[in-house]
């Protein structure tokens, strides 16, 4: 797994949201945007997560970010996701991991003595150039928006 770094310009991309619209990274050109991946929809940890965004998303668009989360979730399991928490920002259903591996967030991980592949939840910040400014190695899923407010 070779996950991208501060420094390093954000992959192109396009992939499908919630509603089956596609969504490119060209549509982030010129704006400042965050990219958050989440290892699966519904999870509580996840959860926890897009609505500590949701929560704050003012504060996040006041300080001039786009925000989107993506898993390899399918688009009806990411719409019920979005629906049931009244998410106001897009999720990508990326099942084919284009935006996933071009990110460099899938790999081995370990729960509960299992070893796996999956999704590793990571934050990247990117400007207006879609280079990325800041990587958030160990997202705080209680307490996200701070986090990258604090970067």
């Amino acid at each position: 797994m070779k996950t991208l770094q501060v420094g390093d310009k954000a992959p192109d991309f396009k992939v499908k949201d919630q509603d089956g619209n596609t969504v490119s990274s060209n549509d982030y050109k010129g704006k400042k945007w965050i990219v958050f991946f989440y290892p699966k929809a519904s999870t509580p940890g996840c959860t926890a997560e897009a609505c500590n965004l949701r929560d704050n998303y003012e504060e996040l668009q006041n300080e001039g970010f786009e925000l989107l989360g993506v898993s390899a979730d399918s688009e009806r399991r990411q719409k019920n996701f979005k629906d049931k928490y009244d998410f106001p920002f897009p999720l990508l259903a990326d099942e084919d991991k284009e935006v996933i591996n071009g990110f460099g967030v899938w790999g081995p991980k370990k729960f509960m003595g299992k070893e796996y592949e999956g999704i590793h939840r990571k934050t990247f910040i990117m400007d207006e150039t879609g280079t990325i400014t800041s990587v958030i190695e160990k997202v705080k899923t209680k307490d996200h928006a701070a986090q990258i407010l604090a970067v």
